[in-house]
């Protein structure tokens, strides 16, 4: 029987459809394997588990970016090439987590258990709170690069090349994953410093890219900005894991997640919405100040929860 053509509002629809159980699929899943990999981290390591489940989603940004821009320069199937590589990392992480050990003792009604929790504990929310403009301005500025930079590289530099665009979105996460692993050895606080100026600094210089029609100024300030945005969220995941029971990191953890991807999703859906009255470039510079705006009064936060501990 052959299948309905479901036509273009239809074809929409239902990728809407797909995208929006994806989403819930993965902030659900993103908070519990967080948790999962301290709570298996040993003791001695649980530092270096906080650290891995800090960098991953930014690694995981980029590795896709670069993925998918190479398929579409090198290969006229890449839809097909980059939803093979989901599957199968999926599989892959399915079957891990599935013959994982459990890591707290199984209770009556769990089913109910597998129900994400949003919670903030009262040992974790000062910290929490003052993590928040942080956070939005790190995963604002992840926003940037994976949403408008593509769309920046070709109506404002003219540039037509999906590897160049997938390189350039590469490079801001790369360098978040990559600060995030060896800035470990500071202090959490302290990273959380470094990160907020080079997010200060990074979108700074992306702004004068945009501006001026520099791509080498857009690199520049990916890089800078990829270890501000690597050095502020592991910094403020570092921060506020240890305060908390181990029972507890899950629904920690997808608070953290809810920010970061409402922080990189929504500003990005409100820019796209704003480049037709505004413009492009004057869309980018508006987001820019911003991220700028965020990561000052993030900064500010800190040292105020810092000064009063």
């Amino acid at each position: 029987m052959a299948l309905p053509r479901l036509g273009a509002d239809g074809c929409f629809r239902f990728l809407r459809a797909q995208r929006t159980i994806q989403g819930i699929a993965t902030g659900a899943a993103t908070s519990a394997f967080s948790a999962s990999v301290v709570e298996h981290a040993p003791e001695r390591h649980k530092k270096l588990g906080t650290i891995i489940t800090s960098i991953a989603p930014a690694g995981g940004l980029g590795l896709g970016a670069l993925l998918t821009g190479a398929a579409v320069r090198f290969s006229s199937h890449a839809t097909a090439i980059v939803f093979t590589a989901l599957a199968v990392v999926m599989v892959v992480g399915t079957a891990v987590a599935a013959f994982s050990a459990e890591t707290v003792s199984r209770r009556p009604e769990a089913a109910r258990t597998l129900l994400t929790r949003v919670s903030i504990p009262r040992a974790a929310r000062d910290e929490f709170l003052a993590s928040i403009p942080v956070h939005m301005a790190a995963w604002m500025l992840a926003g940037l690069f994976m949403g408008l930079v593509p769309t920046i590289i070709r109506d404002l530099l003219g540039l037509h090349s999906g590897l160049l665009n997938g390189a350039t979105a590469f490079i801001e996460p790369a360098a978040a994953a990559v600060a995030g692993l060896f800035l470990g050895r500071l202090t959490a606080r302290r990273t959380i410093f470094v990160g907020g100026a080079g997010v200060l600094l990074g979108t700074a210089v992306i702004e004068a890219g945009v501006a001026s029609g520099m791509l080498s100024l857009l690199w520049v300030g990916g890089i800078i900005g990829g270890v501000g945005f690597g050095a502020s969220f592991s910094g403020a995941v570092r921060t506020i894991a240890p305060l908390v029971q181990p029972h507890q990191r899950a629904g920690l953890f997808a608070s953290i997640y809810l920010v970061a991807y409402l922080s990189l999703g929504v500003p990005t859906i409100i820019a796209g919405l704003l480049i037709a009255p505004v413009g492009l470039q004057g869309t980018v510079l508006g987001y820019g100040v911003a991220v700028l705006v965020a990561a000052t009064v993030g900064l500010v936060a800190q040292y105020r929860v810092h000064t009063r501990s």
